[in-house]
Parts: structure tokens; sequence; C-alpha cells
């Protein structure tokens, strides 16, 4: 498959947002921080046939929802909230079982180094039964 040019690859982008938001009555904005491909694969499978999960280019995404403010003055409270990885599920059914079927595809992961933590986390001081050898490892997370 040849990849096209820059050009052609937005002006297709641009027209597949403008279907999308003629097609699909609602939608979703999403966070997609921490979420990996084969999950994110496994939404797209669950949510086909109910609703379409597009991801892409911040600027291009309010861009092209500008250009559809004309057709649809609503889509302005959308664009405040289109900042960091975030994607748009559109949908034409129910909002409540799209969202238990995106709630449901949610799962649990280990922090990695330097991942912020979603809600705030307090370790208590206390005695350790670890020996100067072993304390490398919290040196290596950057923990006092």
């Amino acid at each position: 498959m040849v990849k096209e040019d820059r050009s052609t690859w937005k002006s297709n982008y641009f027209l597949k947002i403008a279907q999308l938001l003629d097609e699909y009555p609602k939608c979703f904005i999403v966070n997609a921080d921490n979420v990996g491909s084969k999950q994110m694969q496994l939404i797209r499978a669950a949510l086909r046939g109910k609703g379409v999960v597009l991801m892409g280019k911040n600027t291009m995404m309010r861009k092209a929802i500008r250009a559809h403010l004309e057709k649809n003055p609503d889509l302005e409270r959308l664009l405040p909230c289109i900042k960091q990885n975030v994607g748009i599920v559109f949908l034409k059914g129910d909002l409540i079982e799209v969202r238990d079927i995106l709630l449901a595809n949610k799962v649990k992961a280990p922090a990695k180094a330097g991942a912020v933590a979603p809600c705030e986390v307090k370790i208590p001081a206390q005695a350790t039964q670890l020996g100067p050898e072993k304390t490398s490892f919290f040196q290596a997370l950057q923990i006092p």
C-alpha cells in the first residue's frame, strides 16, 4: 500500500470528519492517554455497528469542526475539550450503551516510570526491612 502525500492525507481527513459530523448526531470526547494499540483495536471492534472512533491531530480536528460550525453551531462546545490526547466517538444510538461499552473495555495497567497518576497517591512513612543495598530501586524511581 502506497502512503499518500501530506496534502492528500489532510484533505481526506477533513472530508472524513465532515462526513462523520453530518452522519452522526451524537459524540463523545474520550481521553486516550495510556491506551495501547491492542486496547484501541478491541474498543473499535466492540463499537462496530454502534459508533466510530476518530483519532487525529487536535489542530486538524478543531479546524474541521470550525469549518462545520455554520451547519451545526452547537459544535462550538467541543472546541475547548480538544486538548492533549483525545479522540471523538461518533454514534447514532444510545449514549449510555456506548459509554458502558467504553467502560467495559477499560483495563488496569501497571504504573510506568515518569507517568503522572490519575489520582492522588499517598504512601505513609514507615520502617522498611530492606537493606541499604536494595534501596537503589527507590533511587532509580527518584523517591527520596
